[in-house]
């Protein structure tokens, strides 16, 4: 393997994957992005030309995706619309990119024998209730609650019939929440980091007891090299690092580590269908591969707030605007 494709590497957990593959591999690396609000071109100028190519393009277009397959060794799959809220206001986009974006990206992988890597969500099993003591595996039943989830379970699915049908070389793996440098501010760690670093209060859906499974974007994408490199064709691993918190106790350590008073937020109406509960048992991963998270919840927070402090001009023009779609939800 010499030449590898990331799909959606202008964004949040793919710009993240591009800077692990440059420091700890010697592969070169094409990044395929359509730059749409959640992708960063900055994300991706500063890493050295002579190891990462950037190719503007939709993963919807066939054309432009067999020419780039054509030249790649694998692909590592990222891109998608991934915002719950967004997907509950219009639920189009999410089918044309998640679903048919995959299709297009498996069909040229076929056509080109190419190693492919289709990089999904624990959303698509649904959510678990809060006092159930079990975690999800790779034998939890698909049962997605929005419009987000159900088409990244529909593009799970496709990758799953290509591979038994066509003889796709693929694997898929599904992650709990990452956190981390790059992640857009209307998602929830970085709005609340964003509100305190303004003087602002945090704001919980609910009662802030829905949990969520958390992980750090740099474990996450050293498990995913992990199973590229690896992982058996046609299986699925969860990835997840034991980072199980309430969106209570999260705003919580953050108002801790940002010098505020433990209580300093507001509550808010809850979503419609807000998940309970998410949580990963990622067994497979650790024992077949090895695999261990480098971050714990608490550093890893911390080394996220820090980096927000640092990088006030990447979020700062797009924070009021992503406040206002917020207020006019009550959110």
């Amino acid at each position: 393997m010499q030449r590898v494709l990331v799909t959606g590497g202008a964004g949040f957990i793919g710009a993240n994957f591009v800077d692990h593959l440059v420091v700890h591999t010697d592969l070169q690396v094409t990044v395929l992005d359509a730059l749409t609000y959640a992708g960063h071109r900055e994300a991706v100028d500063g890493f050295p030309s002579d190891r990462v190519a950037f190719v503007h393009g939709d993963i919807t277009d066939a054309e432009v995706v067999d020419r780039e397959v054509a030249e790649a060794d694998a692909v590592v799959h990222f891109a998608a619309e991934s915002h719950n809220d967004n997907s509950l206001h219009d639920p189009r986009p999410f089918l044309d990119t998640n679903v048919i974006g995959t299709y297009t990206l498996i069909e040229a992988a076929r056509r080109h024998g190419t190693r492919f890597h289709h990089v999904s969500t624990d959303e698509v099993y649904g959510d678990l209730e809060l006092d159930d003591p079990a975690r999800f595996t790779e034998q939890t039943p698909y049962n997605p609650s929005s419009p987000y989830s159900s088409t990244k379970a529909a593009s799970d699915l496709l990758v799953r019939a290509w591979v038994r049908s066509f003889g796709l070389q693929a694997t898929l793996s599904n992650c709990s929440n990452n956190y981390g440098p790059w992640q857009h501010i209307e998602k929830f760690i970085p709005r609340q980091i964003t509100n305190l670093l303004d003087g602002r209060r945090p704001r919980l859906y609910g009662e802030g007891k829905n949990v969520r499974d958390w992980i750090h974007v740099d474990d996450h994408n050293s498990a995913v090299l992990a199973v590229l490199q690896r992982g058996r064709i046609g299986e699925t691993y969860l990835i997840g690092a034991d980072g199980e918190r309430s969106n209570k106790q999260v705003v919580e350590q953050l108002l801790t580590t940002m010098g505020r008073p433990r209580d300093d937020y507001d509550l808010v109406a809850d979503r419609p269908g807000h998940d309970l509960r998410y949580a990963i048992d990622a067994t497979k991963l650790r024992t077949e591969l090895g695999w261990t998270p480098r971050y714990d919840f608490d550093s890893g927070l911390a080394a996220t707030v820090e980096w927000y402090r640092r990088h006030e001009d990447w979020w700062r023009p797009v924070k009021e605007a992503t406040e206002a779609r917020y207020a006019k939800s009550g959110q």
